[in-house]
């Protein structure tokens, strides 16, 4: 294609693009491979099955309340001076957590950690929004869509392999290594102008995003449990594939969500949300219910993964469509605040469950919270809104 100087525009995959998706990959990658085998080292710190799911905990209040503050935050002072900063700073924390000998200070970092998390995600959308080209847009948000699903596939499966050959310690540096690294390669990133942006920091969201927020707590709260509690399931079994559910249901994710990109999702996507939210449901009780062990981490990963996948998606771009667009940075905040803390909260609560009546109790339990998100997606689907402002591809971009 030729701009009006008659020269060749690029096209989406440009050295900025793919700077961008290899960070937000590797920010999933990261994140997921401690949800993993950071409880593992908990364990072997002394720490009891139901609080070595607490450093997740941690970690996920400090990404919800942060999300309430780094969208508007990386607004002012720009997402790539947000990225260079939040990814020198998780350098620090990475290694300290290599050196750590006792498991408090896992606790007091998490929240911290989580903090920067959640700038990294924010600041990283903002920007790949920034790079695409209009006419590129959809193409580039769709295979940016999956670099977090690839993350959360890749994450623990190589935390899981390296600890036993490298240990905690040096896997840890070698992790501290690679965000060095992506902190000097997002140096190569194009700077944003200067803007001046009114109002405070923190905006109060509008009421009518309140069902999709409803919605994002019950899947946050039984999905709590599943990075830091699968693996240790699939240990205390002996199977021979620890991440094999976490893997699955990152491929799940990215095998719905390509499918649907190809047959199309139809004139209004979100009267999808119910039948997506019961695939949720059903792939959740499949771990609880299911007998087996290695089959039922991959069946029941397949099927959640898929479902809960597009309830993420197709929440999300309900909430897009219908927030006005001057406040639609308060209204993700409160998404990812809804999901992050609730996800604290579950896996507190469903860890303390299984450690008293086993993973499949608290995986039942967890079933019954996705259930109750059936008819919420239901009510949502049948209250049309008003007005209906025009949105962008964005609600892939979560993972």
């Amino acid at each position: 294609m030729l701009d009006a100087g008659g020269t060749k525009r690029p096209g989406y995959l440009t050295g900025p693009f793919l700077i961008v998706c290899t960070f937000y990959f590797l920010v999933f990658a990261a994140g997921y491979q401690l949800f993993s085998v950071v409880p593992l080292r908990l364990r072997d710190l002394g720490a009891s099955l139901a609080e070595s799911g607490r450093f997740q905990t941690a970690f996920m209040l400090g990404s919800g309340f942060g999300a309430l503050f780094t969208g508007p935050l990386g607004d002012r002072l720009g997402p790539r001076r947000v990225l260079r900063v939040a990814s020198l700073a998780v350098v620090g924390i990475l290694v300290v957590y290599a050196l750590l000998k006792v498991r408090w200070v896992f606790y007091l970092l998490a929240p911290i950690h989580g903090l920067l998390w959640s700038a990294l995600r924010t600041a990283s959308i903002a920007k790949v929004g920034g790079i695409l080209a209009m006419e590129h847009r959809a193409q580039g948000l769709s295979i940016f869509g999956l670099t977090g699903p690839g993350g959360v596939a890749v994450g623990p499966l190589v935390g899981l392999w390296l600890m036993p050959h490298l240990g905690f310690t040096w896997m840890l540096v070698l992790l501290a290594g690679v965000f060095v690294a992506l902190h000097l390669l997002i140096a190569a990133l194009p700077r944003e102008a200067p803007r001046e942006i009114e109002g405070t920091v923190f905006q109060w969201p509008d009421r009518a995003i309140w069902g999709p927020v409803a919605v994002m707590m019950l899947v946050g709260l039984s999905f709590g449990p599943m990075p830091p509690y699968s693996a240790q399931e699939a240990k205390a079994l002996g199977l021979a594939w620890p991440s094999a559910f976490l893997t699955c249901f990152a491929l799940g994710m990215m095998a719905i969500r390509g499918l649907l990109a190809l047959t199309g999702m139809g004139r209004r996507p979100v009267a999808l949300l119910p039948a997506m939210a019961s695939l949720t449901a059903i792939g959740y009780g499949l771990l609880a219910f299911l007998p087996g062990g290695l089959g039922r981490h991959l069946v029941s990963g397949l099927v959640y993964g898929g479902g809960y996948g597009m309830v993420h998606t197709l929440t999300l771009t309900h909430l897009m469509e219908t927030t006005p667009p001057e406040r639609r940075g308060a209204a993700v905040g409160a998404f990812f605040f809804a999901f992050d803390a609730a996800t604290a909260l579950g896996s507190l609560a469903l860890g303390w469950v299984m450690e008293h009546g086993g993973f499949r109790r608290g995986w039942a339990i967890g079933a019954g919270l996705m259930a109750l998100a059936i008819p919420v997606a239901r009510r949502i689907v049948r209250k049309r809104p008003a007005v209906t402002p025009a949105a962008g591809p964005s609600a892939i971009l979560e993972a």
